[in-house]
Parts: structure tokens; C-alpha cells; sequence
């Protein structure tokens, strides 16, 4: 199952929930009371818009799971990998595996009621409707530069590394849904959106206490979760494999999916195999000790283009990962 960035919420709460290829404008329900003048008016409630949408995500995971009748492998990428993660730290019996993709490691400025309760009283707005007149005037100004079509074009030039990708079908649904009248309102509700009671790193560690195998596949040119967001996630959990592809962004399983899906396939054949199918990148008696790089090559419409894949073994410490990171380039091509 894979969880993509916004496009996380069930189908109760979205009017044909848009999966950007993993850009992140999330499609509002169309179905609210009337559409309001205001694009900054939502209905009143005394919980954010997000905790709300999150909440019956959560509970749309829950029963999709419980209707398959087994567990699941979850992917995840930027904020649907923290939710993917959350989810394995509340919910292990239900998930086989996790892998990130470029997962967002933190989320949410505003102090969590239930983790924090002392310090959500002091802080006297916690992302409700409707706006303080201050959040109101500056998210108005911010709405009207983030939501223009040229605005738009240049952070997709920013989070695809490859800027022949067709990203055109990317840019028509993210204009669509920016035009939808709560678009403004469920943008700011989602900056500023209270913590969520577990971290990134709590529900990472409650995965690893479950025994919950976890996979890291980033893109080398990712400007907003860069790679060594990945590396840490790799030191709390050193068994953990670790993929780089490079060139690719904060997508990678959009601009490189053919890469991806390989990843992925082969870690999970590694599993069910209790090991007896090598990791991907790996020959066999190679182990997540071993350190590589590798050329994979693929074909698209008709061409052949191939991208670098780094492993980052174990057995380095840290400062030894990051050097291998920045040294290690090409390898032997594969093709795939």
C-alpha cells in the first residue's frame, strides 16, 4: 500500500482524493454545506482540519486491513511516510514491512494537547477554524504566491532532480485543485497543524521494538528531506537496507519508478525468503554489512536511461556513512 505524501485521507473525507505523483496539494471535499466566500471559512470544529483528516485515515487504514484479512507491506513517501511509520508503531500486527521514501522525519510546530498538555494551554491557537485575523491576513498573502501556476512550476523543477520527466498531468492537478474554494483553509490547517502525540523517531522505535522490517529508499537531490534525514533513520535502525538513487528527488517513485518497484520487489523476495534471495544491489553472501554502487539501467518509451544506486552497509559509523555517501559514485551497470 502505498501512502502518497497528502493523498492520505479516506475516501469519507475527499472528493476524488488526487495522488499528485507525490507533489502534495490535497482535493477538498466538494460535498461541504455551501461553497463559502471566504477561502480562508471552514466548518467550526475544536479539532484542526488535519487531526480530523488524519483521524479518519487512521481508522480507513484499520478497516482496509482488517477487510484484507492479513498484513500488509505500507510504503510511504514525505509526510505519508510519518504516517506509514505511525501507523506500524500503533498498529504492528497489520503491517509486514515499512518502506520510506523520502520520508518527512517531523511535522507540526504547534504543541500536541494530548503529549503536551501544559504547553498546548499556554499556546492560545492550536490550527482551528476559524483563523486569527493575523494567521488570516499572512496566510492570504502566502496563498496567493504558493498557488500561482508560476509558483507552482518552479517547485516541481526544484523536487524533480531529472527535469526531462513529463511532469505536465502533475501540474493540471495540483493548478485544479489550488482553484477549489477550501483549498487556502485545508493548506493552512495542514502548516499548522498541532504535533502528532508520537515522533518520528518514537514511532520508529516502537516499529523496530516490534520487530517491524523497515526499508530506506531516498533521492540523492531531494531539496526539502535530503539524504541524511535517511542516514539517521539508518543509525537508529542499522539492519535496516538503505537505497540512494541518483539523479532523483523527493519522488523517487515517480521519477523513478522502474528503480523503485525493483527495490522494493527484491527486499520483500528477500523477506519471504527468510534471506535466501540476496538484496538488491547485493551478491549472494553479501550482507547489510556491505557497502556498494551500482548503474541501473531501464527502458522508457522506446529509450534506455539508467540512474546510480548507492547501498550504505551497517557496518560504517555514522561519519563513515556520510563519506561514503559523498565519494561513492559510479558503479557496474545492471540492468533491470
Amino acid at each position: 500500500m502505498l501512502l502518497k505524501d497528502y493523498g492520505i485521507v479516506s475516501g469519507d473525507m475527499t472528493y476524488n482524493v488526487i495522488h499528485t505523483r507525490g507533489n502534495a496539494i490535497l482535493q477538498q471535499n466538494r460535498s461541504m454545506a455551501a461553497v463559502p466566500p471566504d477561502p480562508f471559512y471552514m466548518f467550526q470544529s475544536k479539532y484542526p482540519l488535519l487531526i480530523i483528516m488524519w483521524t479518519f485515515s487512521y481508522l480507513s487504514l484499520v478497516n482496509l486491513f482488517q477487510v484484507i484479512g492479513e498484513p500488509v507491506y505500507v510504503v510511504g513517501n514525505s509526510l505519508g511516510g510519518y504516517v506509514a511509520l505511525y501507523f506500524s508503531a500503533t498498529h504492528p500486527e497489520l503491517v509486514k514491512g515499512v518502506t520510506l521514501l523520502n520520508a518527512t522525519p517531523f511535522w507540526g510546530f504547534l504543541p500536541n494537547p494530548i503529549a503536551s498538555p501544559r504547553l498546548a494551554r499556554v499556546i492560545p491557537w492550536s490550527g482551528t477554524f476559524p483563523l486569527p485575523a493575523r494567521v488570516k491576513r499572512i496566510m492570504e498573502f502566502l496563498w496567493q504566491k504558493i498557488s500561482d501556476p508560476r509558483s507552482i512550476a518552479e517547485i516541481l523543477k526544484q523536487v524533480y532532480a531529472d527535469h526531462s520527466t513529463d511532469v505536465d498531468n502533475v501540474f493540471s492537478h495540483i493548478v485544479e485543485v489550488t482553484e477549489h474554494p477550501a483549498a487556502a483553509a485545508a493548506f493552512t490547517s495542514i502548516m499548522f497543524a498541532p504535533r502528532g502525540e508520537l515522533s518520528f523517531m518514537e514511532a520508529l522505535a516502537r516499529s523496530r521494538m516490534s520487530n517491524v522490517p523497515i526499508c530506506l529508499v531516498y533521492g540523492r537531490e531531494d531539496p526539502w528531506v535530503k539524504p541524511i534525514w535517511g542516514l539517521l533513520v539508518k543509525r537508529q535502525v542499522p539492519e535496516a537496507p538503505y537505497y540512494e538513487i541518483s539523479p532523483a528527488g523527493h519522488c523517487p517513485h515517480d521519477e523513478v519508478p522502474e528503480v523503485v518497484n525493483y527495490l522494493l520487489r527484491g527486499w520483500i523476495k528477500n523477506l519471504e525468503s527468510s534471506g535466501s534471495f540476496a538484496l538488491p544491489l547485493l551478491d549472494d553472501g553479501q550482507t547489510v554489512q556491505t557497502n556498494t554502487a551500482k548503474r541501473l539501467e531501464f527502458a522508457r518509451k522506446g529509450s534506455k536511461k539508467s540512474v546510480t544506486v548507492q547501498f550504505v552497509g551497517s557496518g560504517l559509523t555514522f561519519w563513515e556513512q556520510m563519506k561514503f555517501h559523498i565519494t561513492s559514485r559510479l558503479g557496474k551497470l545492471k540492468l533491470i
